[in-house]
């Protein structure tokens, strides 16, 4: 099980001041308009899916830097000072609050004006480890132990972005937010933002009618991101672990995912990019089913299936259909 590691208040208030004196010594290290972007909006996101709004929504407008790179799972993130201090002196910041705690943290004495938490663009709901509700008597014991970070505030869901209708939802948001701190640029954050929406729509209108008719409607991954997206086409998700998606499962899950296998008629375990598949390939080899990728895209690294949030989602969905049998 993964440790979470938080920061102390009081040591972040000190690493924002540490940060910030450092940027201010640096020449062009800024992240605001004044300082080495030229003349761009500068805009910190927290991780990948909002890095790729504001990039698409922003475009040569402005510059985008992420607080988690590439091949760093979300969660686990740990704020540097100078990312501390960088959030203090961009022009907007965009994250999702309850999906990394030292983010959440950080923002909150950041002092930024222009701050978009995605979290608030669109409805969060509480999702349990599977798409459908067991009841309290259904959960089996080590099924999401210690993991609150990953449902956020009173058990909600953060992972929206799975969702590409709640996501156009953000992105909207997103782009509203642009047009305020870049006013003279307000027509084409506009532009940009019903481009992306459209496009968004377009996938979820994809989604619909690629999963319509299944001869499965259950899919069994490590970790229990997908329950946007098992609620949104009518699926059920079923999370070998709970959130963790490197903790170790317990012999009753795994004896009752060995059962929902043959019941259901699941023919694959999916699992993540960015995260062990050793408990995946462990359930397939005592059930005898396939594995595949169904990536959460958390980040964009060169083992994922697809270049960017569109291609990925386009792999998403191309797996799920193999492995439900669409008809």
């Amino acid at each position: 099980m993964n440790v979470r590691r938080l920061i102390p208040t009081a040591a972040l208030a000190g690493a924002v001041a540490l940060g910030a004196t450092a940027l201010t010594a640096c020449s062009g290290a800024a992240a605001g308009t004044g300082g080495g972007n030229d003349g761009k909006v500068g805009v910190t996101a927290s991780f990948y899916p909002m890095a790729f709004l504001a990039e698409r929504i922003g475009k040569d407008h402005v510059k985008v830097d992420s607080l988690t790179k590439p091949g760093v799972e979300p969660h686990d993130l740990e704020i540097t000072p100078r990312q501390t201090g960088q959030l203090g002196e961009s022009d907007v910041v965009v994250y999702l609050k309850g999906l990394q705690p030292a983010v959440d943290k950080a923002v909150s004495l950041s002092g930024v004006k222009n701050v978009v938490d995605a979290s608030t663009l669109t409805e969060l709901e509480v999702h349990g480890s599977s798409g459908h509700d067991h009841g309290a008597e259904g959960h089996t014991e080590g099924e999401g132990e210690g993991h609150d970070h990953e449902h956020g505030e009173a058990g909600r869901d953060p992972h929206v972005w799975l969702d590409p209708a709640k996501y156009a939802e953000i992105a909207k948001g997103v782009g509203a937010a642009l047009e305020k701190a870049d006013p003279d640029h307000a027509a084409d954050y506009k532009k940009n933002t019903d481009e992306l929406v459209g496009e968004l729509t377009a996938l979820d209108a994809e989604f619909k009618d690629g999963l319509k008719n299944t001869a499965s409607r259950t899919f069994i991954t490590t970790h229990s991101a997908f329950g946007y997206l098992a609620e949104r086409y009518g699926l059920d998700q079923e999370a070998i672990s709970g959130v963790d998606p490197e903790s170790e499962p317990s012999p009753a899950r795994m004896k009752e995912l060995q059962g929902l296998a043959k019941q259901e008629n699941v023919s694959t375990v999916f699992f993540e990019t960015l995260a062990s598949d050793k408990t995946a390939r462990t359930l397939a080899a005592d059930t005898g089913l396939k594995t595949d990728v169904l990536d959460p895209l958390e980040g964009i690294t060169d083992k994922s299936q697809g270049a960017d949030y569109f291609e990925v989602m386009r792999s998403n969905l191309k797996n799920l259909q193999k492995a439900l049998g669409a008809k």
